[in-house]
């Protein structure tokens, strides 16, 4: 019994060395450090990045990446500018009635999405509705133009019902072997604004992750994409705006309490804060309901929590458009999405997931 003890403890022994040796051998992970960066070219808004890497090298590696991909999503998803070479949604909406479209397969998937969302948000989600988005886009840019709101003025109905003739998302006829777009009524333009960057963030952060890019943040006008978590293994934490105490800034006074946990998950909000002009003293917003073809008065934000940027982006405006009984059930029939809604009278109703995202 001595002889098998002894051996027995020589072995462990033994064991022991050469774990201790392999652990000697193998290499350290490097630090990662801090490093965080900000572009003003991409989608009309600010995009800023912060991450960890190996090294500031490392990360400007990164970040060249990460921008040339949001470049190319701008080009593509631009409704309003030509770019030297590139097919994009302006192109498809110049052919409208003319012929179809051969496109890009980040065109594709990004209307697919739509598409699909459509279905899902009660018809409220409508990237077809660009001939009445564009009204209200013009009259937009006119009353920013004017030295005072006096001078401000909306569009009529009749104007707005015309061109609600040409909406049907049916007419949006795409070939996925012929990898083209055809719009088949001649009137007819898209509009991708909701859907598109929530979308393209989605797909930037994906690559980057692919490059090898495992602990950031990247926030694209207030929409949110969280990469993997921070090195201690914390989670990274977004915010929501106070849609009745809105800044240009982000500050603690222009936030909603309560941070939210939202490691590889985004964050996305549509609020009548955002993009708006005044006429007669009434605020008149860039988030226009199908329906009645005005501005959407249910609420005043929605923020769409879940793992992908361009489902959030689709939701928010979607729920924005349609009353709160609708909204709540479509998130609750949605595995791994929550909401939050804030009312016109100030009330903030979420999900029944929510509150299990916010940091204690």
């Amino acid at each position: 019994m001595k002889t098998r003890a002894n051996r027995l403890v020589s072995m462990l022994l033994a064991g022991a060395l050469c774990l201790s040796l392999l652990a000697a051998c193998a290499p350290k992970k490097k630090e990662l450090t801090r490093y965080s960066t900000v572009f003003y070219d991409v989608f009309d808004t600010v995009t800023q990045v912060i991450a960890y890497c190996e090294s500031e090298e490392v990360f400007k590696t990164q970040m060249d990446a990460l921008h040339a991909d949001l470049v190319t999503y701008n080009q593509l998803y631009d409704i309003y500018n030509d770019y030297p070479g590139v097919t994009n949604v302006k192109t498809i909406n110049d052919n409208a009635g003319k012929a179809p479209v051969e496109v890009d397969d980040r065109i594709l998937s990004m209307l697919e999405l739509a598409d699909q969302m459509y279905a899902t948000t009660n018809g409220k989600l409508n990237i077809a509705m660009g001939s009445v988005l564009n009204i209200w886009h013009n009259y937009r840019e006119a009353a920013e133009a004017t030295e005072t709101d006096a001078d401000n003025k909306l569009p009529g109905m009749d104007e707005l019902e015309a061109a609600a003739q040409h909406c049907d998302i049916n007419n949006v006829i795409i070939d996925e072997d012929a990898k083209t777009v055809y719009l088949a009524d001649p009137d007819m333009r898209l509009d991708v604004g909701s859907v598109g960057k929530g979308y393209a963030v989605e797909m930037v952060c994906q690559a980057a992750e692919a490059r090898g890019l495992t602990s950031a943040l990247v926030s694209v006008g207030g929409n949110l994409r969280a990469i993997g978590t921070k090195p201690d293994g914390s989670q990274w934490t977004g915010g929501v705006e106070n849609p009745w105490n809105a800044s240009d800034l982000y500050t603690a006074s222009s936030m909603l309490s309560g941070a939210i946990n939202m490691s590889d998950m985004a964050l996305v909000t549509s609020g009548d804060y955002q993009r708006y002009f005044v006429v007669d003293g009434q605020r008149y917003h860039h988030l226009i309901d199908p329906d009645t073809l005005f501005p959407s008065t249910y609420f005043n934000g929605v923020t769409v929590l879940c793992s992908d940027s361009g489902l959030a982006d689709c939701l928010t405006t979607g729920l924005f458009c349609q009353p709160l009984e609708d909204g709540l059930k479509i998130v609750e029939s949605l595995d791994g999405v929550e909401a939050m809604w804030c009312t016109p009278d100030q009330q903030i109703i979420t999900s029944s997931g929510w509150d299990a995202h916010l940091k204690n």
